[in-house]
């Protein structure tokens, strides 16, 4: 599949004239409230522009139906699940559609594949764009036959009219249809008249996964390429002193070596680069180099200070108010038996499995990048601004991502590789090594809370938290006076209405380690404090842990989730050597509970045999997509809850590989079975939303088990 671009603005006026050239193809997008436009990128189609659209559907003379998709695909499944939806009102079978990744632009809106949004986002335009391109295509051929439209219908790529059995293939149809205005207003499909979504259906990129054609990031090439490597200081803050790379030119295929600044953040990570003719070459020449570093001037911090100091915040400050109801900090006061515990939870390093890496061609006055990215219009408007281009001279090149999880929506390691190719005035691919990956940064933050509660005749009255931990935002701007915004995130919004005294509250708390988004961001780690309090609530009051939930969750989703989940698992009925913890948590517009069972292992620990899984996500699209997210996001958070973690010793990472950052195996991984609920509301995320609450849930199920609580992640199963 070729992978040129031809790239233009037009007017309104020239698409509806470009659109009917020789019946080639038609084009149809829906226009979004920021009035963005698209590059179109479809190789097969030679002189056609771009419009101002959100979303494209092309169809061609041969009626090949092709999406222009603005969004990343990093395992997500969004590379399907799009096709899915527009073919379901299209009323094409999805072998007909072909799939090309847009390029990078702020005409489309975000593009930003991250907060589980791809599908929340987009359906509801991508399902009226698909059905008004339908109506078109009924409206082009009834004028052929001049026949009523409503004795048309659309089926599996063509027009059929009913009455007569007469049939037009959509390529007949697209020059005519073409030319027609727009109806205002389409009728939508019922859910229960799908064919498409809601169903099981087999993803149309497995293949090319499999096969090895699929091109990701570190698989792609462009003429003309070099290859780089760079030695970067393990201390965000250090400076370079000076250099010695006698032994690196003597490497054959090392071409140059020279010093580096790439922004993290807003600051500045300094290094080294050696540019070789292939990566292997780069990589040697990077560990022959010998660098003085000055990291004086900041501190170099150890993990068990990092957690001390959290602690002492949490016992000294009161942090600044994110939300408040009634007057917690009296009722405590005056009352006689209350909870006041501490969770603590460590930084983590995303670890995908397609390590970073980036190509980028510095041209002067244009700028082309190629890579793994999560967010290809922020790297637009970054390299932009940082190198003075024009925002429509940076084209920026989606391929597919070997995992993402956050990381990969940054924009260090393209700024990286802009700074690298302007300086050798070439094209050059920058492969970062899985040491440099993991150990880097940024980290997902380890943050401490201090949860107090107080429980009279059996009711809860009081929920007060305190986190501290360091900010994500601290490191994007100079803001510091506000509570961190995700301080609640994770907690169900009903406890707000049911128990009548509340507070949330933040307290500053920065480091020199730089911190970014990680899978469910702030719910990875708030929710194991918030579900497992709730836990010690329960147990406090006597009650049993679901009920106790049930109780306080009002909403009648949640209620009907909490059926759910009693009724699959058993809960009821669990057997006297058998563990169960619930947990239930909410981000990105989905709750997801878990119930995890566990029992004593005969050599001593805890084996986690079962895990029940019920999202209520809303309206979804493909609930085989949804099974193997929730399964990755459980198999991703017992990881983070017992098996790895980021420590830091004199300022640097410790865990620089698989070696030392142990990940679950196979033999690890309990029994998986998932529900997800039936609906009729909007769509929530997806990706994400069943991470946060396992960890909860396999603590206090390890609680009904022992009568040990775990309060601080990672644990070691075979200690417990």
């Amino acid at each position: 599949m070729s992978e040129s671009n031809i790239v233009s603005n037009v007017s309104r006026r020239g698409f509806l004239k470009l659109a009917g050239i020789g019946g080639t193809a038609f084009y149809l997008g829906v226009f979004n409230s920021a009035g963005a436009s698209a590059n179109i990128v479809n190789p097969e189609l030679d002189g056609l522009n771009s419009v101002e659209m959100n979303a494209w559907i092309i169809i061609e003379q041969s009626g090949k139906v092709t999406l222009i998709d603005h969004r990343a695909e990093m395992g997500q499944g969004s590379f399907h699940s799009v096709p899915q939806i527009i073919a379901e009102e299209l009323e094409v079978d999805l072998k007909d559609i072909n799939v090309v990744f847009a390029q990078g632009s702020k005409k489309y809106g975000g593009q930003i594949t991250g907060g589980s949004s791809t599908i929340r986002g987009s359906y509801k335009n991508l399902l009226k764009l698909s059905a008004t391109a339908r109506e078109m295509l009924i409206a082009a051929a009834a004028g052929i036959w001049s026949v009523p439209a409503g004795e048309c219908f659309a089926q599996s790529g063509h027009v059929i009219h009913k009455p007569s059995g007469k049939s037009l293939h959509y390529g007949e149809l697209a020059q005519k249809a073409s030319k027609l205005p727009a109806p205002l207003e389409v009728k939508l499909k019922k859910r229960s008249d799908y064919k498409l979504i809601g169903k099981g259906i087999r993803r149309i990129d497995t293949a090319r996964k499999t096969n090895g054609t699929a091109v990701f990031g570190i698989d792609k090439r462009i003429p003309g390429m070099v290859f780089a490597a760079v030695e970067r200081n393990p201390r965000l803050r250090g400076k370079l002193v000076s250099y010695d790379d006698s032994e690196t030119l003597k490497i054959a295929g090392v071409k140059k070596v020279f010093k580096i600044k790439m922004k993290v953040h807003n600051t500045l990570r300094e290094g080294v680069a050696v540019i070789a003719d292939n990566t292997w070459a780069a990589l040697q020449g990077k560990k022959a180099l010998k660098i003085v570093w000055d990291d004086s001037g900041f501190e170099h911090l150890d993990s068990a200070e990092i957690s001390k100091r959290q602690l002492d915040l949490l016992d000294k400050e009161q942090g600044l108010i994110f939300k408040k109801v009634g007057d917690p900090d009296k009722i405590i006061q005056a009352a006689a038996k209350k909870l006041d515990v501490t969770y603590q939870t460590p930084y983590q390093s995303h670890y995908a499995m397609e390590p970073l890496n980036c190509i980028a061609h510095h041209q002067g006055n244009k700028i082309e990048i190629w890579g793994p990215l999560q967010a290809p219009d922020w790297m637009q408007e970054f390299i932009s601004a940082s190198f003075g281009i024009p925002l429509d001279a940076v084209i920026v090149n989606m391929t597919f991502l070997g995992g993402g999880f956050g990381r990969k929506a940054f924009t260090d390691f393209v700024h990286e590789a802009v700074v690298i190719s302007r300086e050798i005035r070439g094209p050059v691919q920058v492969v970062w090594t899985r040491e440099d990956d993991a150990s880097q940064g940024p980290f997902r933050p380890g943050i401490s809370y201090r949860g107090e509660g107080v429980i009279e005749d059996g009711e809860m009255t009081v929920v007060k938290f305190r986190m501290a931990g360091q900010n994500i935002d601290h490191w994007m701007s100079e803001n510091r006076g506000k509570a961190n915004g995700s301080t609640t995130e994770g907690f169900l919004a009903p406890y707000f209405e049911s128990v009548k005294n509340i507070s949330f509250s933040d307290i500053p708390f920065e480091t020199p380690i730089p911190v970014l988004w990680w899978r469910s961001v702030y719910a990875s780690t708030n929710g194991f404090a918030y579900e497992s309090f709730m836990d010690e609530m329960a147990h406090a009051a006597g009650k049993d842990p679901l009920d106790f939930r049930r109780k306080y969750l009002k909403e009648e989703r949640l209620q009907k989730l909490i059926d759910k989940m009693e009724e699959v698992s058993g809960w009821k009925a669990r057997g006297k050597n058998e563990g169960f913890g619930v947990a239930i948590t909410e981000c990105f517009d989905s709750t997801v509970g878990q119930i995890v069972k566990v029992s004593r292992k005969a050599e001593g620990g805890v084996k986690v045999d079962k895990v029940w899984a019920v999202m209520d996500c809303g309206w979804y699209v493909n609930p085989d997509i949804i099974e193997a997210q929730i399964e990755g996001s459980i198999i991703m958070a017992l990881g983070a809850a017992a098996f790895h973690e980021m420590t830091f010793t004199d300022g640097m990472a410790d865990q620089q590989n698989f070696y030392s950052y142990n990940m679950p195996r196979i033999y690890d991984m309990p029994q998986m079975q998932v529900h997800v609920m039936e609906n009729d509301a909007d769509a929530g995320g997806v990706g994400e939303p069943a991470l946060p609450p396992f960890a909860p849930a396999l603590t206090n199920a390890i609680f009904d088990l022992t009568g040990k609580r775990i309060r601080k992640l990672p644990f070691n199963l075979e200690e417990v």
